[in-house]
Formats: C-alpha cells, sequence, structure tokens
C-alpha cells in the first residue's frame, strides 16, 4: 500500500478515538474566534488574519482527513455565527483543500520550518491564489488576471509571515508536555518528545 494512500487511512482511523474529537471540537471553537478577533479587511478581495492556526495544527496532529473536515466545519459555523458578504460555496471548498495539504506535509513527519513553509506555499499557491481569486472573480464580475495580481503580492508578503507563525506556536506545544494528557503519545510520536 503506498504511504499517500496510508495517510488517508491513518487520519481516517483518529475519528475511532473520542480524544480526537473533543480536541477537533475545541480548536473548531478557537478558528471560530479567532476568524472574528484576528481577521482583518483590506479590500474586497484582501483579508489578513491568523484563525488558520487551529486548522493547520489540528491536520498536522491528526492528518488530511480530520483537518479536511474541520476546515468546512470552522468555515461554515464561522459563516453561520457572523455572515461576512454572501455565502458561497467554494470557500468552505478552500479550507476542505488547506486542511487536506497540510495534513498531506505534516502529519507523521517531523515538524520543520522547512515543511511548514512548504505548506504554506502550496496553499497560497493552490488555494488563496488560484481557488480564491476564481471564487472572487466569480462573486464580484471583476477580471480574473485584475484580482490575480494583487492577490499574489500578498500571499508574497503573507507565506513567510504565516509559516513564522504557526511554526513558533507549533514547535514548542509539539515539544512540551501540554498535548500529553489529551492526545494518545502514539499519535504524536513521530515528533513529540514526551518523558
Amino acid at each position: 500500500m503506498s504511504k499517500f494512500k496510508q495517510l488517508f487511512i491513518d487520519s481516517a482511523r483518529e475519528f475511532k478515538n473520542p480524544k480526537v474529537m473533543t480536541i477537533t471540537a475545541m480548536f473548531i471553537a478557537i478558528g471560530v474566534v479567532l476568524g472574528f478577533v484576528t481577521n482583518i479587511q483590506i479590500n474586497e478581495f484582501i483579508r489578513v488574519g491568523f484563525s488558520f492556526l487551529p486548522n493547520h495544527f489540528v491536520s498536522m496532529i491528526f492528518g488530511p482527513v480530520v483537518g479536511s473536515i474541520m476546515g468546512g466545519i470552522t468555515d461554515l459555523l464561522k459563516y453561520l455565527v457572523r455572515p461576512t458578504g454572501p455565502f458561497f460555496i467554494g470557500f468552505t471548498l478552500n479550507a476542505i483543500v488547506e486542511g487536506l495539504i497540510v495534513g498531506l506535509v505534516l502529519y507523521k513527519r517531523p515538524l520543520t520550518f522547512k515543511r511548514v513553509l512548504l505548506a504554506n506555499i502550496l496553499i497560497a499557491i493552490f488555494v488563496n491564489i488560484l481557488m480564491t481569486t476564481c471564487w472572487l472573480s466569480i462573486l464580484y464580475s471583476k477580471g480574473f488576471f485584475v484580482i490575480l495580481s494583487t492577490r499574489i503580492v500578498k500571499h508574497l508578503i503573507t507565506v513567510p509571515i504565516d509559516s513564522i507563525v504557526f511554526y513558533a506556536v507549533a514547535k514548542p506545544l509539539v515539544n512540551t508536555k501540554v498535548l500529553k494528557p489529551f492526545v494518545n503519545t502514539k499519535v504524536l510520536k513521530p515528533y513529540c518528545k514526551f518523558n
């Protein structure tokens, strides 16, 4: 069986553990709150925030299946609790794909800055630049390439910042005993040093 397929199988098995569900629900709540507190709307096409942190963390710990489902649920809850603009299913799809990418790059692998940067570059290219620009073009009836140029500039700036922020938050957590009471240490063994 390929390693790629095994990642999905292992991630789907994480749902058997009630603690995984509890932690995921907690991070969904944190993601919804961060979506309100940290998101800054610069213009109709550009928004900056840190609500990605909980989803990236869950995707890293529990894999692409759990991360994708969490991303979709978090996006829907953020919209239901505090709608901003028209609802568009494409943005929910973005959140699902983002969890998938982070899970594929970081799940069951040592946490390094290079991996975090790679995950954020892939998200920037496929989700934030291509997919989101397409959705904004459809929603606002603007030309794809008109929106694209501003979004590329934004992500050239935010990808390194997002990578540094996530790594700075995640590295200390996975190297401490903070998660031990909540998660089976076997899940975190590849990148945690529990005593």
